[in-house]
């Protein structure tokens, strides 16, 4: 992969109006240093969401460079949840309606990631994306930060996604298994 791909991060905050500073943004900066770009921007609704991503998608020059699509976002199994609300990861997948083409998908461990088959191939058909990534198990003692910028800074590197996963457990076994990481393609 060439040094002109990107990460669009999207994080769900209490309250886009009032934005603090996220562990999250700081991971990104320091994935910066090592040559690896980043978008970061918030969200605090479900419609706020979607305004973000439809922003991304047609009025984002460099849309075709972003390769992955990092969400951090809280929530249970399959879906995700904006202040009392839960929308299912079905939902999320039409809201993308195709607009993924080609792209990774990838959910932080604030919200676990448990697709059947038939669930993870409706995501990727619906939204078009190559993979949807994450971890099965949420933890708020054990962030998943330092593994993201692992599958980052691989992916940023290697193309083929198998070879992604086995470099993944072969540089970190025991967070890749402590976390449940999880691809499905």
């Amino acid at each position: 992969m060439n040094f002109e791909k990107f990460i669009f991060c999207l994080e769900a905050i209490p309250n886009s109006e009032n934005p603090e500073e996220t562990p999250t943004l700081k991971s990104l900066e320091h994935l910066a240093l090592q040559g690896i770009d980043s978008i970061y921007n918030f969200c605090d609704s479900i419609e706020e969401l979607e305004e973000r991503l439809g922003t991304l998608v047609y009025d984002d020059a460099h849309f075709k460079e972003y390769e992955i699509i990092y969400l951090v976002m809280q929530g249970a199994e399959n879906s995700v949840q904006f202040n009392d609300y839960y929308y299912t990861l079905q939902e999320i997948a039409e809201l993308f309606e195709g607009k993924m083409k080609g792209k990774i998908i990838h959910f932080a461990n604030t919200k676990p990631l448990d697709l059947t088959q038939e669930d993870a191939q409706y995501f990727l058909d619906v939204s078009g994306a190559r993979a949807v990534s994450g971890y099965g198990l949420i933890s708020v003692s054990v962030n998943s930060l330092p593994l993201d910028q692992l599958f980052f800074s691989i992916y940023h590197e290697e193309d083929d996604l198998i070879e992604v996963v086995e470099m993944m457990h072969q540089k970190n076994y025991v967070a890749c298994k402590a976390l449940d990481f999880r691809l499905y393609y």
